[in-house]
Order: C-alpha cells, then structure tokens, then sequence
C-alpha cells in the first residue's frame, strides 16, 4: 500500500504534528496507530483536522463542509443549518452507510485534481504577472507570503502553513527538473535523496551483519 504520507520520515512527522499524534504513552500511541491505519487505507480523506471557520470546534475526519470559492473554509453541520454560508459548501468525506472503497472514476478524478494543483504550484511560482488570468495563481502567492511570514509555522499548528508545505511535498516527490521554480523542491528532494540513502546504508549494515554471522 502507497501513500504519499508515509514516504519519508518528514512527510510522517509532519502529519504527526499537524494532528498532534504523539507516542509518549500507551494510550496515545494506540491512538495514533489507529489514526495512521486509518489514512493509510482512506487515501482520499483529508489528512489534517479541520476546524469550523464559525465556531472553532475540530472537524472528526471525513465530516463537515467545505467552500467551493473560498481559499480555506470549513463549517460543521450545526453552523451550516444554523449561520450557513453566501457560496455552494461540499460535503467532506461520505456518509454512514456509504460505501468506503474509492471507485475507478474517483480514483482517476482524485488523480486529475492532484495534477491540476501541482500544475498551478509551478505556474504560480514561477509567474511574475500581478494580473495573472488564472484566479487561483493569486491565492497560491497569498500561501507562499504567508509562509514566509507567519511565525508559527506549520509545527506550531498553523493549518495554511500545513497545507503549502503538504502541496510542497507532494510536488518535490514526483519532479524531475533540475531547476524547479517551487520553492523549496531541490531541499525537499535532496532530503529524500539521503533518506533513502540512510535506508539503504543501514540495509547493508544488516545484511554484512548476517554474513558475519554465518
């Protein structure tokens, strides 16, 4: 099983992190565990907890409402009957009694989505056009200003510096470019590149061990 979360040690903690999973105890870690199994075989549900844009209360994974127009904005069920909102909201997740298998078309849909963000990440970085034609090339810069700026970033629980840095990720994973535009995509992927080498390192170590010991 693949998911973009468990690839790296960075990837893992920042999900760790920005869901406040912690193993200091038993109880804790069965919590996390569970948590982490559950994202590994819910591809499709958000990987962050939400919070309600009206009444701050955390959002359980999978459920309340999001904006289609709106740069990040989540409400749960209570304020969507009770305050609602001027643009159409999407439910999150599915639910009860649907089916939670990911079908073909939304596997392939997901998949299309994911490109189309990675492709306006390196339109965006790359665009030095004020005016852009592209209405959300404007909100990507506004995630990137504010990355720079905001000083609790995403260890400290900020939610938009979460979500450039997960974009981020995603992005430095699967480019081939020697000179990207994306910030921070060459440290990304040379991160990976030593991770990796680390496992392989240590894989040697192990197998010169057992050749030593026969």
């Amino acid at each position: 099983m693949q998911s973009e979360f468990f690839d790296t040690r960075q990837a893992f903690l920042s999900l760790c992190q920005g869901n406040h999973f912690q193993f200091d105890s038993l109880r804790r870690a069965k919590h996390t565990t569970m948590m982490v199994l559950y994202h590994l075989n819910n591809p499709s549900e958000p990987a962050f907890v939400a919070t309600c844009n009206v009444c701050a209360r955390e959002l359980e994974a999978g459920a309340g409402y999001r904006c289609t127009k709106c740069a990040d904005f989540d409400i749960c069920e209570e304020c969507r009957v009770r305050v609602g909102h001027q643009h159409p909201l999407q439910r999150q997740g599915r639910g009860r009694g649907e089916k939670q298998q990911m079908t073909d078309a939304e596997r392939q849909a997901r998949q299309q989505q994911i490109e189309r963000t990675m492709a306006l990440l390196v339109h965006a970085s790359s665009c030095a056009n004020a005016k852009c034609d592209n209405p959300n090339c404007a909100k990507v810069k506004q995630l990137f200003q504010h990355a720079m700026k905001c000083q609790t970033k995403a260890a400290g629980g900020c939610h938009l510096c979460r979500k450039i840095w997960t974009l981020l990720q995603v992005h430095s994973k699967g480019c081939v470019a020697h000179e990207c535009p994306v910030p921070r995509c060459a440290d990304l992927k040379a991160y990976r590149r030593r991770a990796q080498e680390q496992v392989e390192e240590r894989r040697r170590k192990q197998y010169r061990k057992y050749l030593a010991g026969n």
